[in-house]
């Protein structure tokens, strides 16, 4: 294959360009691969901030936004922070009257822990009573859904699964504390769920009325058989017609406020915080691969000037210099990419699963071409340089 040359016609300049581009980058192995491994190191800090973003706003949301529902009840003035809400059996009961309404279930929230006998630690899980077969109880994908309101039966969620090893049939040590006291309850797991985090913990979800027996109380608290919902979770008729029933359940039942899905997500403490936080940080690490890519390559320009102005002298025009240059950039950025994209996964291989880091396939892609896309950014100045080099100048022949 006959090799390109800088006298061939301005129409070739692309084959020109490749063929520049590549040598210097061959005879600069060393140069060129450097700065592909700091592209590499800024590569996996941008996946790790955007897999720990992920897996912390997963860790928050993940329950809430798998729930099969259209609305959730709160009462006034929580600040739709379902913790700090609290519904009666009265108020679920009118809730679940108002036309448009197909189906409601309490969601009742408390701490516990898991424990084991064998000396292994203790894994602190969310405890959530649920109505079985109202909206809010999860889909298992194991074993069996609940029969009834009073069981002692629990659903695991894969996390809880994964920390505290157990099975369908196993029995599950939950420690609450009531009153002054640590009450220990066995539990028999019939259920296994996909991964429902709530509030960055694993969760265990019990039958409402079991939920109320075992959770954790204050002395004024122990002996008292009414729960009490923190939210209702509603599942409507018609999901279009969202804002006729809430307007209707604001109108007809006192002391009430409600939100879709999304707004309960974005109303979990500290969740909008975190993830805005988490975006600045990627997008500033973005913004010092610009400047450190755009540094590199303006330095490889500056110090290669009379080589652009011997090129330039004898008939290279200058797309095909701003060409190669632009050549450099995405190869050494694929390169740099590649290597870390590859580091990022051989090391998310060894993560247990009680780091909140998930790699999500979209968010990835989302980064890689973003890191991509920065190289040629970052090198914009160096080209422009390039481009502008006179062959005179750059050989001293002029002033």
């Amino acid at each position: 294959m006959k090799k390109p040359t800088i006298n061939e016609p301005i129409s070739d300049f692309v084959t020109i360009s490749g063929y520049l581009a590549v040598k210097e980058l061959l005879r600069n192995k060393g140069r060129f691969f450097l700065i592909s491994l700091v592209i590499a190191l800024i590569t996996l800090l941008v996946l790790f901030i955007a897999a720990l973003g992920e897996g912390l706003g997963n860790g928050n949301r993940e329950y809430i936004s798998k729930l099969d529902a259209d609305l959730v009840v709160f009462q006034a003035k929580s600040d739709k922070v379902i913790a700090s809400s609290r519904l009666g059996n009265n108020r679920i009961a009118a809730i679940r009257r108002i036309d448009g309404v197909a189906d409601a279930g309490g969601l009742f929230t408390s701490n516990a822990a898991v424990v084991f006998f064998n000396g292994n630690e203790p894994v602190k899980i969310a405890l959530l009573g649920i109505e079985p077969g109202k909206p809010g109880e999860p889909k298992v994908l194991q074993g069996k859904q609940f029969r009834k309101n009073l069981a002692d039966e629990v659903i695991l969620d894969k996390n809880t699964a994964l920390r505290t090893k157990l099975k369908i049939g196993d029995t599950a040590i939950i420690r609450t504390t009531q009153g002054e006291k640590d009450k220990f309850f066995e539990m028999v797991v019939v259920g296994i769920t996909d991964g429902q985090q709530y509030g960055l913990q694993p969760s265990i979800f019990i039958p409402y009325q079991t939920w109320d027996n075992i959770r954790s109380k204050s002395a004024a608290e122990i002996g008292s058989g009414n729960p009490v919902a923190n939210v209702v979770i509603l599942k409507l008729t018609d999901p279009k017609a969202a804002d006729e029933v809430t307007a209707r359940l604001i109108a007809k039942v006192d002391n009430i406020e409600v939100a879709t899905i999304d707004e309960s997500i974005k109303a979990l403490p500290g969740y909008t915080a975190q993830q805005s936080t988490l975006s600045t940080q990627g997008a500033f690490t973005l913004i010092i691969g610009i400047l450190v890519i755009g540094g590199f390559f303006q330095i490889q320009v500056l110090q290669k000037v009379s080589q652009i102005g011997v090129l330039k002298a004898i008939g290279t025009s200058t797309p095909a210099v701003a060409v190669a240059s632009i050549i450099q950039i995405v190869l050494v950025t694929i390169v740099g990419v590649f290597i870390g994209a590859f580091l990022t996964f051989l090391l998310s291989l060894s993560f247990p699963p009680t780091v909140p880091i998930v790699f999500n396939g979209g968010t990835s892609a989302l980064a890689v071409v973003a890191l991509i896309i920065i190289g040629p950014l970052g090198g914009l100045v160096s080209i422009n340089y390039a481009a502008r080099i006179e062959p005179l100048k750059a050989l001293g022949l002029s002033s």
